[in-house]
């Protein structure tokens, strides 16, 4: 069966996504190539499994994720949190919010509707940039990872004062959680330079799938005096 276009939509800098269905699965393509996918998952899902072991049972938690994508992060960190936990979610793209609500939501149990959480409907960057202890996790499951695909102003996230001012914006023993579509040792790099210790995980692309391509790092500040 053939995958049958359904909507398009523009990413502020220009890019367009393009959402097709195929039977009771979706995808989002940008730049003619898979950027998200409804059967594949597993690794958003891994994503938001991590970061909430380290944090997700203090009280109230509170999350940033950036990027809503088809919901799958979001809904596993929701999964895995307290009753008073909260979950600000930040999407760029309206049309990508209204797509989880009007075509897929359903895939992922409609997290949206959640009270726990909040929708940002813009840039996650600008929230970062104005963040000072408020986030015992940050997940960024932005674009392609820090290889970005979608929007070139996303590498900012992904730069090293993307990465201080993460570290800015999380709480004392919070984590910084990012998926990737693949390795990328340039950017391990940056986050040791930038102060954090990292623990690089590798997850499967869909379930069931034997091989393991896609990566998390989950990333912790390093606390002035722990290298010594």
């Amino acid at each position: 069966m053939n995958w049958t276009f359904l909507e398009r939509a523009d990413v502020p800098d220009g890019t367009e996504l393009r959402l097709y269905q195929r039977g009771g699965h979706f995808m989002i393509r940008a730049a003619g190539t898979e950027l998200m996918a409804s059967h594949n998952y597993t690794s958003e899902e891994a994503l938001a499994s991590l970061a909430c072991q380290l944090v997700g049972q203090r009280r109230r938690t509170r999350l940033l994720v950036g990027g809503l994508g088809m919901g799958y992060t979001l809904a596993a960190a929701l999964r895995q949190l307290r009753t008073d936990a909260e979950v600000v979610v930040s999407e760029l793209v309206p049309a990508v919010v209204r797509w989880n609500r009007e075509h897929y939501g359903h895939l992922a149990s409609y997290p949206l509707e959640d009270p726990r959480v909040r929708l940002h409907q813009g840039d996650v960057a600008k929230l970062l940039r104005a963040a000072r202890n408020e986030y015992d996790a940050i997940l960024l499951d932005v674009d392609n990872g820090p290889e970005g695909l979608a929007r070139v102003k996303n590498d900012w996230l992904y730069s090293s004062a993307g990465l201080h001012s993460a570290r800015l914006s999380l709480r004392a023993n919070g984590v910084l959680a990012v998926w990737s579509a693949g390795d990328d040792d340039a950017f391990s790099a940056r986050l040791r330079a930038a102060g954090y210790q990292i623990e690089v995980r590798r997850a499967r692309r869909q379930p069931g799938a034997r091989r393991s391509r896609h990566v998390i790092w989950l990333a912790m500040p390093i606390e002035d005096g722990e290298e010594d």
